[in-house]
C-alpha cells in the first residue's frame, strides 16, 4: 500500500535524447487521454524540450519531470538548472541520483541530498534511484548499498513529497531483468527501510521494462510503477506499458 493511496506512476526518461520535431510528433501520438484511471504518466524530456512540451503534456493529463537539476536558486552556475527554473517549466517531478550521474559524473550522497532539500523547497517531488552494480549484487551486497543510498533521507521531513526508483545498475539499457523473486525481495527491503524515516512512498522498479515484462513486473509486491529509459522514447512501447500497469493494479 502506497501512502494516499496514490495511484500507480510510469515515468519516461528520455535521458539525452529528443529533438522539438520529434517530442511534437511523440506527443501527437499519444493520443487524447493516454492515461488510464489508475495510471499516473510522466515523463522526463532534456531540458530544452522542458518549455514546449510542458503545457502540451498538461492538457493530456501527463506529467512533466526533469532529469536533474542543482541545488542553488540562481547565480554564477554556468550550465546548471535551478530547482525553479524547473517549476517556472512547469515541471513536477525531478530525477535525483540516476546511477548515470553518480558513475559517469561522480554525484555523491552529499550532492544528492542538497538537491532533495532544494527541490523540496522549490515544490517538486524528486525521483530518488537506488541501485547496485552486478558485482554488488553477486557479493550479496545489494541491501547494503541501498541502506546506505537512503541514508540520506536521515533527518529529513517525512512529509515532503519523494518517490524512489529502485534501479538495479545492471539492468539499465542491458535487456537484462532480475528475477521477480529478486523485484519482490528488494523492494519488500527498499519499503521497509523507507519506514526507519517514517516514509511510506511508491518505490518504482526501473531497468530494461517493456511491454513484454511490464505487467510481470508492476505485479510483484511493493512495485508500485516502473522507471523506464529507452522503451520511453517510442510513444507505442511507452503507452503499452503504461496499459500493462494498468492491468497489473486493476
Amino acid at each position: 500500500m502506497i501512502s494516499g493511496d496514490r495511484r500507480c506512476l510510469v515515468a519516461g526518461n528520455w535521458k539525452m535524447n529528443g529533438l522539438l520535431d520529434e517530442a511534437m510528433a511523440y506527443i501527437e501520438a499519444l493520443g487524447e487521454n493516454p492515461a488510464p484511471e489508475k495510471v499516473e504518466i510522466a515523463i522526463m524530456p532534456p531540458f530544452t524540450l522542458l518549455h514546449p512540451m510542458g503545457e502540451r503534456l498538461e492538457r493530456k493529463g501527463i506529467r512533466l519531470g526533469a532529469q536533474s537539476v542543482f541545488y542553488e536558486e540562481k547565480g554564477a552556475f554556468t550550465g546548471s538548472i535551478s530547482p525553479l527554473m524547473l517549476r517556472d517549466a512547469g515541471c513536477h517531478y525531478v530525477i535525483l541520483g540516476h546511477s548515470e550521474r553518480r558513475d559517469i559524473l561522480h554525484e555523491a550522497n552529499e550532492v544528492i541530498l542538497k538537491k532533495l532539500k532544494a527541490s523540496w523547497k522549490a515544490g517538486l517531488e524528486p525521483i530518488l534511484c537506488i541501485g547496485e552494480h552486478l558485482d554488488e549484487r553477486e557479493a550479496g551486497k545489494t541491501n547494503e548499498v541501498l541502506r546506505e543510498q537512503l541514508s540520506i533521507l536521515e533527518g529529513t521531513d517525512p512529509a515532503a513529497p519523494l518517490t524512489v526508483a529502485y534501479e538495479p545498475v545492471w539492468a539499465i539499457g542491458t535487456g537484462v531483468t532480475p528475477t521477480l523473486e529478486q523485484v519482490e525481495e528488494t523492494h519488500a527491503f527498499v519499503h521497509e527501510e523507507l519506514k526507519r524515516y517514517g516514509r511510506t512512498c511508491r518505490v518504482l522498479y526501473g531497468g530494461s521494462v517493456k511491454p513484454s515484462n511490464a505487467e510481470d513486473l508492476m505485479s510483484c509486491a511493493g512495485v508500485n510503477g516502473a522507471l523506464v529509459g529507452g522503451a520511453s522514447l517510442d510513444p507505442r512501447s511507452f503507452m503499452g506499458i503504461v496499459e500493462a500497469a494498468a492491468r497489473a493494479v486493476s
